[in-house]
């Protein structure tokens, strides 16, 4: 990760957060276009090829997940900016809840926070039986030990019927592989524990992603987002459902980097301004607040 210079040519890292059963190469083509100013960094969850199982030394939760993300930021020199997709969202908004400070912006694509799901009571009872449904049957699944079963079930859920049998085999192969995890994955995100009240101190500028075509769940937790976080909004991909970021990547990737540039701006206005700011010596006290406020 780049240290910070204290010059306007820092330009923050981007860690961006793969979806569940993926990988980073995922984010290849975000890394390409983001490369001549930004560093991309894509650590991989739990159960990829490269990362491996859980440990299994007690419940797997969210937290356990955002360690990794959380480890590299603390290394870091500064801000990043934080990017998610599904999984990898839901991952995201619990790292900018440890590190509020450290993160420049966020920029999620339809984030699986399911546990909000339960905080929206009777307008979101469908939508969470509906994700508990999917969770039940995913786990049966691997219980049962036909983990290819679950795996068809679980990419025609999120990609449409047929989607699993379009797939080349060698993609169905690494997500029969990696199908073990997903429970996991559904459990940490339905019972994470971060309330509601918690996303309204988030004061990061975030930028809230879905698909045209998105699911009840998806859509319904992408449109709260931006009413609990004071500097989030949301914008909708045209045409797209939840895997955006692969099936429409140039639009998606167009977003996320003008979101990361905006933000990049933004907090180096506000490096400049601020010592110039406290220079300032107004004759009105009242003036010099206001201005403040403005300028922030």
């Amino acid at each position: 990760m780049p240290r910070r210079t204290h010059n306007s040519s820092y330009h923050a890292p981007v860690i961006a957060l793969h979806c569940s059963g993926a990988g980073a190469g995922q984010w290849r083509q975000l890394g390409e276009i983001l490369a001549p100013r930004h560093e991309l960094v894509a650590p991989e969850h739990y159960g990829c090829d490269g990362t491996g199982p859980w440990s299994g030394k007690h419940a797997f939760t969210l937290a356990d997940e955002a360690a990794r993300t959380i480890e590299i930021i603390d290394r870091s020199d500064g801000q990043v900016h934080l990017v998610g997709h599904s999984y990898g969202g839901g991952v995201a908004l619990r790292t900018a809840i440890a590190r509020p400070t450290r993160v420049a912006s966020l920029t999620l694509y339809e984030p699986s926070a399911f546990h909000l799901l339960k905080a929206m009571g009777t307008r979101a009872a469908g939508a969470l039986a509906e994700i508990l449904a999917l969770s039940a049957r995913t786990a049966e699944g691997v219980v049962t030990g036909n983990y290819r079963g679950a795996a068809a079930s679980f990419v025609d859920y999120w990609s449409g019927r047929g989607a699993w049998a379009a797939l080349r085999p060698s993609v169905q192969a690494a997500l029969t592989r990696w199908m073990p995890k997903a429970p996991l994955d559904f459990r940490a995100l339905i019972d994470e524990p971060t309330t509601t009240t918690a996303y309204a101190e988030l004061r990061i500028p975030a930028l809230i992603l879905r698909g045209e075509h998105a699911t009840q769940p998806s859509r319904l937790i992408a449109e709260t987002l931006p009413t609990l976080m004071p500097a989030a909004r949301l914008a909708v991909i045209a045409g797209a459902g939840h895997m955006g970021p692969l099936t429409h990547a140039s639009e998606v990737n167009a977003a996320i980097v003008r979101h990361i540039e905006q933000a990049q701006t933004r907090a180096r206005f506000i490096d400049i301004a601020l010592p110039a700011l406290r220079r300032f010596k107004s004759p009105d006290p009242f003036t010099h607040t206001q201005t403040a406020k403005g300028l922030i």
